[in-house]
């Protein structure tokens, strides 16, 4: 008897690493609404693999970053630009202006100090599709489970981990 379940045909990890995503995209987007001023205490890190597809940062920051970096949406921000699937952002670095663009499929994390809140994602690009249902796996190397875990601190803090192939 066979106690492992099969593959699924459905990605269900896709479609919550999406659903967690437009909530980054829609809480953006409420800021842009409100004239581009962040409501009360609230501000953001954004962390995003710089060499993702569709990412565009000037290259002396891809030299500085190029895996990943975060960004803080609080004080000094201009143009927030957001649309279904990127959102866009002038921000300074060492006093030197930057355009940055940034999909949200890039982000790996989105988080808010101001009220403990925060998510962590699956970096998606180009190299994530090895993961993609294989036909010929009969699900043994593969723990279908998503697992659920708020951080140790007590905060708002959502990892979704979906088992990988092994």
């Amino acid at each position: 008897m066979n106690d492992t379940p099969p593959d699924s045909l459905i990605p269900y990890d896709e479609i919550v690493q999406e659903a967690l995503r437009a909530v980054v995209g829609r809480v953006l987007g409420q800021v842009v609404a409100g004239g581009g001023v962040l409501p009360g205490n609230h501000h953001f890190y954004v962390t995003f693999k710089t060499g993702a597809p569709g990412v565009s940062v000037p290259p002396e920051l891809r030299a500085r970053f190029p895996d990943e970096m975060t960004i803080v949406l609080q004080n000094k921000f201009w143009d927030l630009v957001v649309t279904d699937d990127s959102f866009g952002v002038g921000l300074s670095f060492n006093q030197m202006p930057a355009k940055l663009h940034v999909p949200f499929s890039a982000i790996t994390a989105f988080v808010d100090p101001a009220v403990d809140f925060g998510l962590q994602f699956q970096a998606m690009g180009a190299d994530e599709h090895e993961d993609e249902h294989d036909p010929d796996n009969d699900g043994s190397e593969r723990d279908d489970a998503p697992r659920i875990t708020p951080a140790e601190d007590g905060s708002n803090v959502v990892s979704v981990d979906f088992g990988k192939k092994k």
